[in-house]
């Protein structure tokens, strides 16, 4: 596990717990190692291992997000770190330390990079960059803003100018060209807060969607030529189903509605509802927050991280939110809060029917938490089968949040790796058919939430079905290839040019 500007975690931190917050300590990034030891009767002890100092990514310094992926193809995850001032590259040694090189990409041009992305837009087996950029802010520079009564806030987005994203070509050699001119996707930007590539309009091709912070999103659809066109305002994601632009956070996509095709969710700030983007299979969606209950739930709330996740692995996407205001909350002010921001997350189950639950309240002691929650990953961090989640919070400690329901389900879990390169596959799109029900399609990638990087591996819930007939995956380049002989409630690894091959 990997926090930009982190506090070093507690002992019970380490081994799981939920400990109350501790003093300030000086900040710097931290890199926790995950030691953990399956016994042979299968209970797991989990810890986690401080292994920052001499690991390279023990920096100082405003940092804001993380994206992962291999950009040099050697079998090795790297990291891109966002901040507040030049993003920064890092690659991974292969024996636990990381080097510097972003040098080789210009990041030392950067402003705000918030969100990033790893994708191969062109589809050439390397791994490309998007990287969405804020506001034009420099450290000094800031705007003097209070509430109605006086008290010093944080200002809004809309005092400081938006700043274009950047778009990097991996080169395959180690560098990296700056695109985002010849690309097109500076031809349109906002405050970019939360990003996600996928596939959105089902033709192949890896496109982009930006979360903007108060201007309209932005739907990068890939034109096959190294070009992008913005097509959200047609699509119907730039905009709420009422026509304004809203604050967004974090983003996903995923299939929530066992369809096919992936759904967009973006999470807002307070007094605006999350809202839900439904895919009608040909890259033109609709607002159906209302219709999902996923709307009324969130006007009180400000969400920043979110993501897909089946987490009772009933073969159905769920729906995480995690909540934090950005501006004072009066109630708290009065009652003497030193830190009036603090709001409780939520968990949506999802009930089959387009239709959704808030189970947050009956969820156990980590949604009864009320704190200023920014970025979450995803992962089975103890490998039993099951979603787990990380969580990060503003001037307060990091959680870990265990899942102790999913694997109670049957379930399976995928890496799907390259053939001549060993890396994970992103972008690729992996679907498991049954018996009984719709085959359920998910995509891999490690991006989306807000300012967060997620466990690149596809974890299927089942329900109670064990039986799996077979597994197909769309590789990044086009291949189509299935896998018949697969069990479930198991880890397992496909790796391309193994399988069967369809087309």
């Amino acid at each position: 596990v990997y926090f930009p500007q982190g506090r070093p975690l507690s002992a019970a931190q380490a081994q799981k717990g939920l400990p109350e917050s501790r003093p300030a300590l000086r900040l710097t990034d931290r890199l926790y190692r995950n030691d953990l030891v399956v016994h042979a009767d299968g209970e797991r002890t989990l810890r986690f291992t401080d292994v920052s100092a001499g690991s390279g990514l023990d920096v100082r310094g405003y940092g804001m997000g993380a994206a992962t992926g291999d950009f040099d193809n050697d079998g090795w995850i790297d990291l891109y770190l966002t901040r507040l001032g030049p993003d920064r590259l890092f690659r991974n040694n292969r024996d636990g330390t990381f080097a510097d090189v972003s040098h080789r990409i210009g990041t030392h041009r950067a402003r705000w990079g918030l969100s990033a992305s790893f994708l191969d837009f062109d589809r050439d087996g390397w791994l490309d960059l998007y990287v969405g950029n804020y506001v034009d802010h420099r450290p000094g520079g800031d705007a003097d803003c209070s509430t109605p009564t006086g008290v010093r806030n944080y200002c809004g987005p809309q005092r400081y100018l938006p700043v274009p994203d950047r778009l990097y070509r991996n080169r395959g050699d180690g560098t990296f060209d700056d695109v985002t001119a010849e690309s097109q996707v500076a031809s349109a930007y906002g405050r970019a807060l939360g990003v996600v590539s996928d596939d959105l309009d089902g033709d192949g091709w890896v496109d982009i969607y930006v979360a903007n912070d108060g201007d309209e999103n932005q739907m990068w659809i890939n034109q096959h030529d190294g070009t992008f066109r913005d097509e959200a305002l047609l699509a119907g994601v730039a905009l709420n189903h009422a026509g304004m632009a809203e604050a967004g956070m974090g983003v996903d996509a995923g299939d929530f509605d066992n369809d096919g095709d992936d759904d967009l969710f973006v999470t807002h700030l307070d007094n605006e509802t999350n809202t839900l983007y439904v895919n009608d299979g040909s890259g033109f969606f609709e607002d159906r927050s209302a219709r999902a209950r996923l709307g009324a739930p969130s006007l009180p709330f400000t969400g920043f991280g979110a993501r897909w996740l089946d987490f009772d692995n009933d073969g159905w996407l769920d729906l995480l939110a995690v909540n934090g205001a950005v501006s004072i909350l009066q109630p708290l002010v009065q009652a003497g809060d030193p830190f009036p921001l603090h709001q409780p997350n939520q968990l949506f189950r999802n009930l089959g029917d387009g239709r959704f639950e808030d189970v947050g309240g009956r969820s156990g002691p980590a949604f009864a938490l009320s704190e200023v929650s920014r970025g979450a990953a995803f992962g089975d961090v103890d490998n039993d089968g099951d979603v787990d989640v990380v969580v990060g919070n503003n001037d307060g400690p990091a959680r870990l949040f265990l899942n102790e329901v999913g694997n109670r389900n049957h379930w399976l879990g995928l890496r799907l790796v390259g053939g001549e390169v060993p890396r994970d596959m992103l972008g690729a799109r992996v679907g498991v058919f049954r018996s009984d029900g719709p085959p359920l399609w998910r995509r891999v990638g490690s991006d989306g939430s807000y300012a967060s990087a997620s466990d690149a591996r596809v974890l299927v819930g089942l329900g109670r079905t064990a039986g799996v007939g077979r597994v197909e995956v769309i590789w990044p380049g086009g291949r189509v290839e299935e896998w018949t002989d697969v069990s479930a409630n198991r880890w397992i690894t496909l790796t391309e040019g193994t399988g069967r091959t369809l087309r």
